[in-house]
């Protein structure tokens, strides 16, 4: 199996950027490279492409290294400017490039730079070793509008540029055989190990939620990305009788109508599949662009019955999927890692 190399996040870029425009402001010379911490703990650094400052500005640039990973902004240039503020912390400002949330439903407001929460972590964070005074952090990405144009970012309310994202502050490769054979040996691992209730889950929202609500073993949770009929139809090579699903319904909604790849460019979107199921309940279907956001906008009580009817319609197709093989429980959880819907028994895995 051929050894994919990784690369990092324009979040972990900015974050390197930032650090190196706030040495830069509080008067000591440029560098050449940084590093920074990633949200796990671990160290990387960064070299430092360009730099420029003044007495009010600084400003340092990372050139984003997607790896081997068909990333859109593989070799984009990350720059951020640090200026100094009177009063306040951290503030994040949208440059050349990065977009602008225009619509409720994602992670961050409305009128906010399209900067994540987790990056905004970690730039905070590495500014705040260069210092401890208010500042405002501008981030700009040359070419990011047209790149932007390329992903889901206008569909999604996101307007003028790319998204600053990344949970990890790495990003993993995409091969599809490469992908695959790692998907074949987790599972082998797992029933080698003696698992016979496996937890399947799309990323790391998923698996979170699965540690924190369940106990687990640590090969017990298999992170399927995309990759779910391949696994299902996987599933039936080993002696496993039991199979618990957890997710966000953003991944997990696309299967409830039969779409087993659920990468973004090759399947549907998740919350018209939601919409729908919500129109179907009677519900007056919340306008957001995001599962996350129809959820969110809805009342507690209707919450609770449009979580319970997609995690039914999901357990359906994937049982249709397993022809009676094993059992399956489904699980759905909102960004946060809290449920917000499940079908099937449970009690194997608490």
């Amino acid at each position: 199996m051929t050894t994919l190399r990784g690369g990092f996040t324009t979040g972990a870029c900015a974050a390197a950027a930032a650090k190196a425009a706030a040495m830069l402001l509080c008067g000591i010379s440029p560098v050449e490279k940084v590093d920074v911490a990633l949200p796990d703990g671990e160290r990387v650094t960064f070299p430092i492409v360009q730099s420029r400052s003044d007495a009010a500005c600084a400003e340092a640039a990372v050139r984003k290294d997607a790896g081997d990973d068909p990333d859109v902004t593989h070799g984009a240039l990350v720059v951020v400017a640090v200026s100094w503020m009177e009063a306040g912390d951290v503030a994040f400002a949208a440059g050349e490039g990065v977009g602008t949330v225009t619509k409720p439903g994602l992670s961050i407001p409305p009128g906010e730079p399209a900067i994540n929460p987790t990056p905004r972590r970690m730039i905070r964070a590495a500014v705040r070793e260069a210092t401890d005074r208010p500042v405002k952090v501008t981030i700009s990405i040359p070419g990011g509008r047209e790149m932007a144009a390329k992903t889901f970012n206008p569909k999604l309310g996101v307007e003028g540029g790319l998204s600053i994202l990344g949970t990890t502050g790495r990003v993993r490769p995409f091969s599809c055989p490469a992908l695959r054979e790692a998907l074949r040996c987790a599972l082998r691992v797992a029933a080698a190990c003696g698992v016979s209730a496996p937890v399947l889950v799309p990323g790391h929202i998923g698996e979170r939620a699965a540690r924190a609500q369940f106990r687990l073993a640590p090969e017990q949770v298999i992170e399927v990305g995309n990759e779910w009929g391949f696994v299902l139809d996987c599933l039936s090579n080993h002696n496993f009788t039991r199979m618990l699903i957890v997710g966000h319904p953003g991944k997990l909604a696309k299967l409830a109508v039969g779409e087993w790849d659920t990468h973004s460019s090759r399947s549907g979107n998740a919350a018209e599949i939601v919409s729908r199921m919500a129109q179907e309940l009677g519900m007056e279907s919340p306008s957001s662009p995001t599962t996350e956001g129809m959820f969110a906008a809805l009342s507690k009580e209707d919450r609770t019955r449009l979580g319970r009817a997609v995690a039914g319609r999901v357990h359906k197709a994937v049982a249709e999927r397993m022809g009676g093989q094993l059992e399956v429980s489904i699980v759905l959880v909102d960004m946060r890692g809290q449920r917000i819907g499940s079908e099937g028994d449970l009690s194997t895995w608490q």
